[in-house]
């Protein structure tokens, strides 16, 4: 049992990182492109609002048609769930930014890629973590669904000690989830609390 949880964590991990590598580039990119395209920022946040309401389930799903059965349905359809809150704080943090700062360093001779570099990212990064650190203890969680179109990880083992009704194995897996959501949390908290501290 215990040899099997621990491939599943491995492959869980796996899956996590994966997706979330997949929602910071698309919620990084639409974040900027909603920050400073205002027409196009409704349209944007509105189609992030749509998606923190889809059922994580529905999302897995929905892929089967297109992507099959496997690793990479689950990615997709959680990166898909961790869009939502890295592109929303994005938006926010950029456009927090003190409008003196930016001034202030176009007085100074600054063109547009240093005044996001050395300014923006900054001023913005504190804000813009807590949408990535929201985002991580999502996908951990919701990952374990990935067991049910073929995935793996975690939800392996929490749906086998359903089936077969071994408590311990559920349990086990349950608590190594949550574990596991738990420090990845803890360790965003930490990076947001040393960048503002920076700030």
């Amino acid at each position: 049992m215990w040899g099997d949880l621990a491939i599943h964590l491995w492959e869980h991990v796996q899956l996590a990182a994966a997706a979330l590598a997949l929602a910071l580039a698309f919620g990084l990119t639409f974040g900027i492109l909603a920050a400073y395209v205002a027409p196009l920022r409704a349209a944007i946040l509105a189609l992030a609002s749509i998606g923190r309401t889809l059922p994580s389930l529905a999302v897995l799903k929905l892929l089967l048609p297109w992507l099959g059965v496997g690793v990479a349905s689950a990615v997709v359809a959680l990166a898909i769930l961790a869009i939502p809150p890295i592109l929303i704080n994005v938006d926010l943090a950029i456009r927090e930014v003190p409008r003196a700062a930016i001034d202030a360093a176009t007085g100074m001779g600054m063109d547009g890629r240093q005044r996001f570099a050395r300014v923006i990212v900054p001023y913005a990064l504190p804000v813009g973590i807590v949408g990535i650190r929201t985002a991580a203890t999502e996908v951990i969680a919701s990952a374990t669904l990935a067991t049910f179109i073929g995935g793996g990880g975690l939800g392996d083992d929490i749906v086998r000690g359903l089936q077969t009704d071994d408590a311990g194995l559920l349990v086990a897996s349950a608590t190594v989830v949550a574990g596991l959501a738990i420090a990845v949390d803890l360790i965003f908290s930490r990076i947001a609390e040393r960048l503002e501290v920076l700030a």
